[in-house]
């Protein structure tokens, strides 16, 4: 792509996130046939989200990034979700990272500084196991002189292929404090890692979400950036809770808003009959209902007050907006008639694409579980 006059803001500092998302997605949508066509991962879009700046883009202006908000991210993401759904969501994994440590080191005075700095300077890619992982973790941390070995394999590691730093954890078999979970980072390039080619899958085929495995990896004790106890609600899941989940689905509000928008081109070449208009009424009302969940999501976020009533709103907004996306995708389908059912006229790859909101945490009778939970008073951490 060109230079243009968005890039040459972006390095001054005056960016409109949200255009530039736009304008890079104008070129994404071009290549996001291919890509899924041939289970490839989107490696082009990643360069130019690295070169845009748009990688940085979340971390704090004082730390050398784009200073971007939280809800701007979300924006960019949704906007990135309307073009190209794997681009989106594999960089929504390094986004919510970045904003998530973003959110720390400005409310908790969290030492992540040198991470984020790192993003800024650097624009290293940030990948993820917290999706697969998430309370439990997987994996096995043995104790050493000095630190622990680890031995691992993470599936769902969206963006693997373009990753520079891997943040996951293990387990440890802690003789006084029982299974306990510890976070570290990993660098891709270490040579006890290795990514595992395992993505072949109905949807989101562009995100390289291949299988890493961590083979023998020595963290030092001093390295280690957490400890909590296997299962539990730990204090940082309730941050990444409410940073994480609404910038992950303003990719699927994308995916169904682009999906309308399709479905709607090929009704207007259609007869309007009463069953054409009641389908498309139906499609607009499960697209609203997505967008009024996403907009209450991130509504939570901006509270910054994590704990589990927001915790238990996002989960809530999640499940609302992951029914409403797909039903949004389903009416698109049924709105554009035969023509939605052939490859080559993209809905049917959108279709596909939304169908991955179902998987991420937490999954919808889980969600109910803790809204339960919430609602009763009971304890979060009841038994499983």
């Amino acid at each position: 792509m060109k230079v243009t006059a968005l890039r040459h803001a972006a390095k001054q500092g005056k960016t409109n996130w949200v255009a530039l998302a736009r304008e890079l997605g104008k070129v994404f949508g071009e290549r996001a046939a291919s890509a899924d066509h041939e289970d490839r991962f989107v490696a082009e879009n990643f360069a130019e989200l690295k070169a845009s700046g748009l990688v940085s883009a979340g971390v704090p202006a004082e730390l050398g990034g784009g200073g971007a908000s939280h809800a701007e991210m979300c924006e960019v993401l949704r906007e990135l979700g309307r073009h190209c759904g794997s681009t989106a969501l594999a960089f929504s994994m390094h986004t919510h990272q970045v904003m998530t440590n973003a959110w720390r080191w400005r409310h908790a005075n969290a030492p992540v500084e040198g991470l984020l700095k790192r993003v800024a300077a650097e624009r290293i890619i940030l990948l993820s196991s917290g999706g697969s992982d998430w309370l439990q973790g997987s994996g096995t941390a043995t104790r050493e002189d000095g630190g622990f070995r680890i031995h691992a394999r993470k599936i769902f590691t969206s963006g693997a292929p373009a990753g520079d730093l891997f943040l996951t954890s293990a387990v440890y078999e802690d003789p006084e404090a029982g299974p306990t979970v510890l976070h570290f980072a990993v660098p891709m390039s270490s040579r006890e890692v290795r990514i595992e080619s395992t993505w072949r899958v109905m949807g989101m085929r562009g995100t390289g979400s291949h299988d890493v495995t961590i083979d023998g990896f020595f963290v030092a004790d001093a390295a280690v950036g957490g400890k909590r106890p296997q299962g539990k609600w730990h204090p940082l899941f309730h941050i990444i809770s409410m940073v994480a989940i609404p910038l992950i689905y303003s990719v699927y509000v994308g995916v169904a808003e682009a999906a309308r928008d399709l479905a709607l081109s090929y009704a207007s070449k259609r007869r309007s009959d009463h069953h054409l208009l009641q389908l498309v009424g139906g499609m607009e009302n499960e697209l609203a209902a997505a967008r009024v969940a996403l907009a209450d999501m991130i509504a939570a976020a901006g509270l910054n007050e994590p704990g589990p009533v927001v915790t238990s709103r996002v989960f809530t907004d999640r499940t609302l907006v992951a029914r409403s996306a797909i039903a949004t995708a389903e009416q698109a389908m049924l709105v554009a008639g035969g023509s939605a059912f052939y490859r080559g006229n993209g809905l049917e790859r959108l279709f596909r694409d939304v169908q991955a909101a179902r998987y991420h945490p937490l999954q919808e009778g889980l969600q109910h579980e803790l809204a339960a939970r919430v609602a009763l008073g009971l304890d979060i951490d009841g038994d499983r």
